[in-house]
């Protein structure tokens, strides 16, 4: 009789990103400085050399990367990833190679945060909540913004 395995492996949630591309190993070297990204092991090559496939764990969350290939060609995304201390955290993604999108600040929705788009394009939103914000409170803070900057975030 087989094993009865978990539909969810152990230290995976629902969902779990999976990035593809160009440049696999430059972006995972990137998140391990950036982010302190662990490999979660060591990453499946194809016979020229590119990443097939690679896990990594930042913080509490798994992430899933390869190199484009015929089947699955590469593509940018954006991720919001919460820290305990976003400038910080900016500063070293944008040591680790990362381009500024948006610098850390207050937010109307209680989260500081800022952005850094990394080689392959991604971008990362990092987060600390820093405020609960009720609803009501929200929907007036929203409003407040689109009348005094006049778009979305």
């Amino acid at each position: 009789m087989a094993a009865k395995v978990k539909p969810i492996p152990d230290g995976f949630h629902t969902i779990t990103p999976y990035l593809i591309v160009d440049g696999a190993a430059k972006i995972i070297d990137f998140m391990q400085k950036a982010f302190d990204a662990k490999l979660d092991h060591e990453a499946t090559k194809r016979p020229d050399g590119s990443i097939m496939h690679a896990t990594l764990k930042i913080g509490d969350s798994m992430l899933m990367i390869s190199d484009t290939s015929e089947q699955a060609r590469a593509t940018t995304t954006m991720l919001y990833l919460y820290v305990p201390d976003v400038d910080a955290t900016y500063q070293k993604a944008l040591k680790a190679g990362g381009t500024s999108v948006m610098e850390p600040a207050d937010q109307f929705y209680g989260d500081r945060s800022g952005g850094v788009k990394d080689p392959a394009g991604n971008q990362w939103f990092l987060g600390k909540h820093i405020e609960d914000v009720a609803p009501g409170e929200l929907k007036k803070r929203t409003a407040d913004m689109f009348k005094h900057h006049g778009k979305a975030a």
